[in-house]
């Protein structure tokens, strides 16, 4: 029998119908190892040594797996053909060894990037090495996660600036505080325009005005009420006779979109289906595992021969020859990591729509279908009409467009929408020729005033992130939840991003204090070198190094910050946010407001505290809204959902989990490293002893000391009825003295 371990259930199940007899499949359900959450799993001071640990909860599925393997001539590591899913192969490689099960049995990764019969033939036909520098790229993220984790979310926690801190998402929070800024800091600008009601003969059409006096009329050229009616007075009164000076016309077309990539689909889907990130990628997860369709994790936007020749036969039997271009349509690929840019999102059979699909499952699939189809079509084409109309007099020169599509190309199948509104819509003109006479019936001036550039939406903020190289199409999704679950930013009813208070703090304090953590280059370029890594040309080490010297800088710097010092960098970046220009005077005694921070979140205070208590809470949309202490205190909450009732909060003696009738000690996990499943496992085994660890025996009481990893206060050491808290197990010599001390100090 041979043994192929794959990553979740559905798929094991899709694939072990494939291989028939002879083959047993199961699944490693994503990730079985992880670092070990305290302080000092990656040592720095000894080249990045990192200590792991079975998840909770994966014990009995690495037992499945374990007892599947006694059975087995062969293992085939199938789990999923990017950064992550290598990572995971070498995770169970490593697990297994140490576990002495594999003996002469031989390992064999293999990878295929859509689920059907032909493509894992051809994986396990075609088996591989384990990707040493995927594996490589992978535990320099995990570290570097890990040691912004450890390093700096502390450092919120005690000054209740925020829950945590990330590479990314902490980029993705400025960005969007950023642009608040941007949009409080805006003036408006007045500038007016001026339309024409044209008619010739029975024919109705509108133009702009393009020219006055001899002079271009730009978008700002008018200015006020004054060059408008100055403009109306010369040009004359309705009806104003006019004629056709000049026309162009000219043939136009566009081009099919590319074909999805994670970031494409992630902002498509959120236009056309109003798709959250995360719900994107779940509905699109169950599709491939289904096998309908290609991997949804990719930067890539080519297409494999084969399917381009599918796709092609597809179009000329349904729609016609005249849809198919005389050569494949080629799309570049963006992505600088050749190991993970392998093949656009497509689906896998193009003989016809999949069926009996619904739900978002089949919402997602009608969209990949559709625009992988389009992308192998004809351009769409248009015949465009521009003439110049000049009135009598000669004063003004008025400019009308027309647009008529002349054929559909793949406009027929599909067409990509745009963020606020960027296409314009087809317009036309009637038949024009120079020298025909134009009478001009009404005369349209309009205010207009610029306006300030629009919040981010999910598929908006996605773009921007891609554009800037931060982030990869594994972490779009999770950035999106993030930040929202993390309650930095809320989205609106047209589902834009907001910054709450809590983001506009963590943004202030991280802007200031980690400069490098925040600056989109020095992100761009970390994601850089992950991607150097993954191709062999930045050892891990090295980038590790890099990483850590100026970030361990960062964090050393900021210990030793006043908490005064840091309210006070707040205040003046949220100054105007919070309160404009006059709003912040006590209305009780008169001194000044500022932000307040306490472990229930950012309120506003006096700066006269304790002699004046005035305060006021913050709301959704960060307005003052007059209350007392108490009250912020009932108000405001600091839980992380976890999931099945299961919340992570931070108390009098640290962090600690609840399912609401139980709490129990979770100090050795942050907001970032607790997951529903450690969470469960700590409610179900709160009374469980731990069980000890020898360290040795105390030559001074000749009594052995014991290493306790789980405590009410966290991990401590233990012997002769003294216990010492402690942060890891130490050495024997260092116990000695710490059991030692404390005997003293009795």
């Amino acid at each position: 029998m041979k043994l192929l371990i794959v990553e979740s259930p559905s798929k094991a199940k899709t694939i072990e119908k494939y291989l028939g007899a002879g083959w047993r499949v199961i699944a490693s359900v994503g990730h079985v190892r992880d670092l070990v959450p305290e302080n000092g799993s990656v040592d720095t001071e000894n080249k990045f040594k990192m200590r792991w640990q079975i998840m909770p909860g994966k014990e009995k599925q690495i037992k499945l797996i374990t007892d599947e393997l006694k059975k087995a001539d062969a293992v085939y590591l199938a789990s999923d053909p990017d950064r992550e899913g290598e990572a995971i192969a070498w995770h169970l490689l490593d697990i297994l060894k140490a576990k002495k099960l594999l003996a002469d049995k031989p390992v064999y990764r293999v990878a295929f990037h859509e689920i059907t019969k032909k493509a894992v033939l051809a994986a396990i036909e075609n088996p591989r090495e384990i990707d040493a520098n995927l594996v490589d790229a992978y535990l320099v993220r995990r570290a570097l996660d890990y040691l912004i984790g450890f390093g700096i979310s502390p450092l919120l926690w005690r000054r209740n600036l925020g829950k945590s801190a990330g590479r990314v998402q902490s980029v993705a929070v400025k960005l969007v505080v950023d642009r608040e800024k941007e949009i409080e800091d805006f003036k408006p600008v007045e500038y007016w325009s001026v339309e024409s009601v044209c008619k010739l003969q029975n024919a109705e059409f509108r133009a702009n005005l393009n020219k006055f006096d001899g002079q271009k009329i730009e978008k700002m050229t008018i200015e006020n009420q004054a060059q408008v009616d100055n403009i109306l007075s010369k040009i004359g009164t309705p009806e104003i006779k006019a004629s056709v000076i000049d026309i162009e016309k000219k043939k136009t077309q566009r081009k099919p979109a590319a074909p999805f990539t994670t970031s494409t689909l992630q902002q498509e889907a959120a236009r056309k289906l109003y798709f959250a990130s995360k719900r994107t990628m779940s509905a699109a997860q169950k599709l491939y595992e289904q096998g309908l369709i290609t991997y949804m994790r990719t930067d890539a936007t080519n297409l494999n021969a084969d399917a381009v020749s599918e796709i092609r036969k597809y179009i000329a039997n349904t729609y016609g020859a005249d849809f198919v271009p005389s050569s494949p349509n080629i799309y570049a690929t963006k992505s600088k990591n050749a190991q993970e840019a392998h093949e656009a999102i497509r689906p896998t059979h193009f003989e016809e729509p999949a069926k009996n699909l619904s739900g978002d499952e089949a919402k997602l699939y009608d969209l990949i279908w559709k625009r992988t189809i389009a992308c192998q079509m004809k351009n769409a084409e248009f015949d465009s009409v521009a003439a110049d109309i000049e009135t009598e007099n000669k004063v003004a020169v008025f400019h009308a467009v027309g647009s008529t599509r002349t054929f559909d190309g793949f406009m027929k199948v599909y067409t990509e929408d745009k963020d606020d509104d960027e296409d314009k819509k087809e317009s036309k003109l009637p038949i024009l020729n120079i020298g025909d006479n134009i009478s001009i019936t009404e005369i349209i001036p309009e205010q207009h005033f610029t306006q300030a550039p629009p919040r981010y939406t999910e598929a908006s903020l996605v773009k921007k992130l891609e554009e800037l190289g931060i982030g990869r199409p594994s972490t779009y999704a999770t950035i999106m939840s993030t930040i929202v679950d993390r309650a930095y930013v809320e989205q609106d009813k047209q589902r834009r991003f907001h910054p709450t208070s809590g983001g506009w703090v963590i943004a202030s304090y991280l802007n200031k204090y980690f400069t490098d953590l925040v600056d989109v280059n020095f992100t761009a370029k970390t994601e850089d070198t992950l991607d150097d890594v993954s191709n062999g040309k930045v050892k891990k080490l090295t980038a590790l190094e890099n990483f850590w010297q100026p970030t361990n800088e960062m964090i050393e710097g900021a210990r030793g910050i006043k908490t005064s010092d840091i309210i006070d960098e707040i205040n003046e970046f949220m100054h105007k946010h919070l309160f404009g220009e006059n709003g912040d005077i006590c209305p009780e005694c008169g001194k000044k407001l500022g932000i307040k921070l306490s472990k229930f979140g950012p309120f506003i205070g006096c700066e006269n505290y304790p002699s004046c208590k005035y305060t006021k809470q913050l709301n959704k949309n960060d307005k003052p809204v007059d209350t007392t202490e108490s009250s912020v205190q009932r108000n405001i909450s600091d839980a992380v959902e976890l999931g099945d009732g299961i919340e992570f909060r931070v108390g009098k003696f640290g962090p600690y989990v609840t399912d609401g009738a139980k709490n129990v000690s979770a100090k050795q996990y942050t907001s970032d490293t607790i997951t529903l499943e450690i969470a469960r496992d700590l409610l179900t085994n709160a009374n469980k002893k731990a069980e000890p660890v020898k360290i040795g025996e105390n030559p001074d009481t000749k009594k052995m000391i014991f290493f306790y990893p789980t405590g009410r206060y966290g991990p401590y050491i233990s012997s002769n009825r003294v216990n010492v808290s402690v942060k890891e197990m130490p050495d024997l010599e260092t116990a000695i003295k710490l059991i030692n001390n404390k005997t003293k100090k009795k």
